[in-house]
């Protein structure tokens, strides 16, 4: 889909399997600012994102043959509302084209995607450090809830818990994916 930012017109259009380096790329871009670790592979993206049982969406934007930004994202769901939650997980804009509109552009593409599945809420998460991403969350009207900590379980943590597990009898692993 076309899009028009403030001084550029650009495009919006779907990954596909091609797509897994420069996904990457701007993946590790992102994480160099974000000053995170990036484990990610071009083999890891591509079957999470383009294998049997696809975790999430990715989106390209092109301004001309050039990749400008990416986002990822995937559908949760609020048992409390009954319906779909959009999650964001990642949005990037290259450094070259920030200020120009285009991630407003794409968050306004998404909230519309988010309505066109019956979402309730449209959410993502945004480092505490990162203001000047805080500030332009709240200029879209974002409420940046403080009322609420993000938890993680990851590596010895996460196998920790799952060592808990402990079925009874002949009792199989729950079921969930």
């Amino acid at each position: 889909m076309k899009l028009a930012a403030t001084d550029l017109e650009f495009e919006v259009r779907p990954a596909t399997g091609d797509d897994v380096p420069v996904l990457l790329s701007f993946a590790r871009a992102m994480a160099v600012e974000e000053r995170v670790e990036v484990q990610a592979t071009e083999r890891s993206l591509a079957e999470a994102l383009f294998g049997q049982h696809p975790a999430a969406f990715a989106l390209i934007a092109t301004a001309g043959a050039s990749p400008v930004a990416y986002v990822v994202y995937f559908f949760t769901f609020a048992t409390k509302l009954g319906r779909r939650i959009l999650w964001l997980d990642d949005l990037y804009v290259t450094s070259e084209v920030r200020g120009r509109g285009i991630g407003m552009a794409i968050m306004a593409y998404l909230a519309d995607l988010a309505l066109q599945h019956d979402c309730a809420r449209f959410e993502w998460a945004v480092l505490d450090r990162n203001q000047r991403a805080i500030d332009f969350y709240a200029r879209l009207g974002a409420d940046i809830r403080r009322d609420r900590q993000l938890c993680r379980l990851e590596g010895d943590g996460l196998a920790r818990l799952a060592g808990m597990l402990r079925p009874v009898g002949g009792s199989s692993r729950p079921a969930g994916g």
